[in-house]
């Protein structure tokens, strides 16, 4: 994966955890940067230290990052990904959004800023991210740079028994399909391999 990769406009790398979706998305941003001075990559990133463990791991994300692609700029923001990715895309700047399974549970499973606890939100509440999703899905098509957009495939497993465990996974799978249709690449990640399901560029 290391090889030379043709940057696409837009694209969509799924995968399940560890699979090597992060790195494939930090290797074309390291590759974008390489490519002309006058390149600048950005990172929008979406997680939330919910806890302490996920604190420890986006503190070990960032370390890995500045080592492995020291030239791109961090920009954190878990729910207004549309308005950001409009902020930053310019013809010289690539993109990445590291990921769009956590701006989706952000935006239907709002963390308590009382007691720090993630609950799942209403049923009702997953009609809610339609209009985030239409004004990023609209962002994303009309952006003036590249996009690498990282997100997890969480439909390959057992059936989940809670029903509004189902509707989240109904709507990520939806969210990824009309991702999916718009960027010109799709790449699926499998044990730090990719195999591309679509290819426009």
């Amino acid at each position: 994966m290391s090889s030379l990769i043709t940057i696409a406009k837009s694209e969509l790398i799924l995968g399940g955890q560890r699979s090597g979706k992060s790195r494939r998305a930090e290797i074309l941003a390291r590759q974008w940067l390489d490519g002309s001075a006058s390149h600048r990559a950005v990172l929008i990133a979406t997680a939330q230290p919910w806890d302490e463990e996920m604190s420890q791991r986006i503190a070990r994300h960032q370390a890995d990052r500045a080592e492995r692609v020291p030239g791109m700029q961090t920009a954190e923001e878990p729910v207004a990904l549309a308005q950001t990715l409009i902020r930053w895309s310019q013809p010289d700047t690539l993109v990445v959004v590291d990921c769009l399974t956590l701006w989706l549970t952000n935006l239907v499973m709002p963390a308590s800023a009382a007691d720090g606890q993630h609950d799942f939100a209403s049923d009702s509440s997953m009609d809610l991210v339609k209009a985030p999703v239409d004004q990023f899905l609209k962002a994303l098509s009309e952006a003036a740079g590249p996009v690498v957009l990282v997100g997890n495939e969480v439909g390959m497993g057992v059936i989940p028994m809670g029903a509004q465990v189902r509707a989240f996974v109904d709507t990520l799978g939806r969210l990824n399909q009309d991702v999916a249709r718009i960027c010109s690449r799709v790449t699926l990640m499998a044990a730090g391999l990719p195999l591309t399901l679509k290819d426009t560029a």
